[in-house]
């Protein structure tokens, strides 16, 4: 008996310390993860453009309110990024142990985010959920510009290119064509949205889609994968770069959580991507 008591006391203990991990400890935890990814299709002129990723805020989730909002504008700052992409959701609704921040007060915050090349948003299902106007009118009041099916010009020194902004999958008419309308055959482009399921849609001719939505599932599994991932693919369009069919997809695993406090083995961060020509 004495045998088994040892056992299931190792067990508790065990279990005791992965649920502080996974509810505590790693949820408030952060990092600017590095990663370079190589297309085929980049021009060299702007091999080398650096992006902060920063996906699914949900500002006012446990341990990600206001005061770690301005770290994280700080830290992004500090990696000094030529453009920031921010793929929606930067609300909450009902997470356990949150507390409700207004889109007026997380764009206050944001506007301190700096890059050569701007700072551009679209909007996640939360933020349609919420208001997708108050939202946005929270954005573009502090400088913030969001491209729903929309796109722009981006250009510094002597790389340009078009950046494409798709509308939620979920929530937005994510109007492609729209969005790609009037530009021309050989101008390079890089594309970002919230939800990664739209990437079947997505023309080929795109260097790379940038998206969030899925937390990467919050929990990972070795050798299980990852149980929850709100995706109609699952895991195929869970976390990090994709490539199918020649093109490209790197979707980060954002910063905060949704539904639950809780992340195990997918740590909240701000994905840094270099973009990188191939050589042909």
């Amino acid at each position: 008996m004495r045998k088994y008591r040892v056992v299931f006391s190792l067990v508790l203990l065990i279990g005791l310390f992965l649920a502080i991990w996974a509810f505590f400890a790693e949820p408030r935890s952060f990092s600017v993860n590095a990663q370079t990814v190589y297309l085929d299709t980049w021009p060299k002129a702007c091999s080398g453009v650096r992006v902060a990723v920063l996906a699914d805020l949900h500002v006012g989730s446990p341990y990600k309110g206001i005061e770690s909002l301005r770290k994280l504008v700080r830290q992004v700052n500090a990696s000094r990024p030529d453009l920031v992409l921010l793929p929606g959701d930067f609300v909450i609704q009902g997470v356990l142990g949150g507390s409700f921040v207004t889109p007026e007060q997380a764009a206050e915050v944001l506007a301190g985010l700096k890059a050569p090349m701007g700072v551009f948003a679209v909007l996640g299902n939360h933020d349609w959920w919420l208001d997708p106007q108050r939202v946005e009118r929270a954005l573009s009041g502090r400088g913030i510009r969001v491209l729903e099916d929309a796109s722009t010009e981006v250009a510094h020194v002597n790389c340009a290119f078009r950046l494409v902004g798709i509308s939620d999958f979920w929530e937005g008419p994510h109007n492609i064509g729209k969005a790609m309308a009037g530009i021309d055959e050989n101008t390079p482009i890089l594309a970002f949205t919230h939800n990664p399921d739209i990437f079947p849609q997505m023309p080929k001719r795109i260097a790379l889609t940038v998206a969030g939505h899925t937390h990467g599932g919050q929990v990972y599994f070795p050798f299980l994968g990852r149980p929850i991932v709100p995706s109609r693919y699952g895991q195929r369009y869970a976390i990090g770069h994709i490539v199918e069919e020649g093109k490209h997809l790197y979707v980060s695993p954002g910063v905060g959580t949704s539904i639950l406090p809780v992340r195990f083995l997918v740590p909240p961060e701000v994905t840094l991507l270099t973009l990188s020509a191939l050589e042909k």
